[in-house]
């Protein structure tokens, strides 16, 4: 029994894969890196910031806020009068409260999607900061952190100042 198991071909056990090296990157490939990750956040910033501008657009059309004034002309007082009146009757428009509750519904829920928009961009706008300054701390410079009395106007994030050099 014991040739039996010899002849068989056994199973061939490898090695565990060595961790790949840390820094398989240079320096320009992981500039371009971050390059491409800004541009993609900016694009997303942009693409957010004109639907808010579309939103806003159209909730201000559905906004009780009639800012078309006319301009009517009266040879007297007795027909400028007149005029007024029959504005003042045409001037009856439908309130928010008088709308059906599918519509109030539809506002309410592109108001909160504005909102949540907004709220978004105020994200991504911070990301964006974030990775433009760890951009340019990847650059070339002598640069260092401000201390704390050292900054005119303090933040919660921190502030870097590059030595002044001479371009050539």
């Amino acid at each position: 029994m014991s040739s039996l198991r010899n002849a068989i071909p056994r199973k061939a056990h490898k090695e565990r894969a060595q961790p790949s090296e840390a820094n398989k990157y240079t320096k320009e490939e992981l500039m371009l890196m971050k390059t491409q990750d800004i541009g993609y956040i900016l694009q997303k910033l942009q693409a957010e910031k004109k639907k808010i501008e579309k939103l806003n657009g159209m909730l201000h059309c559905l906004d009780n806020n009639s800012s078309g004034n006319h301009v009517y002309f009266a040879e007297d007082r007795d027909e400028a009068r007149e005029i007024r009146a029959k504005v003042s009757e045409n001037r009856e428009s439908l309130t928010f409260e008088d709308l059906p509750k599918d519509v109030k519904r539809k506002t309410a829920a592109s108001y909160r999607e504005l909102e949540a928009r907004k709220s978004r961009v105020e994200e991504l706008e911070k990301i964006y900061m974030d990775m433009a300054m760890q951009k340019e701390l990847q650059k070339k410079g002598r640069k260092r952190k401000l201390r704390e009395d050292e900054i005119v106007s303090p933040t919660s994030r921190p502030v870097y100042k590059w030595r002044q050099e001479r371009k050539r």
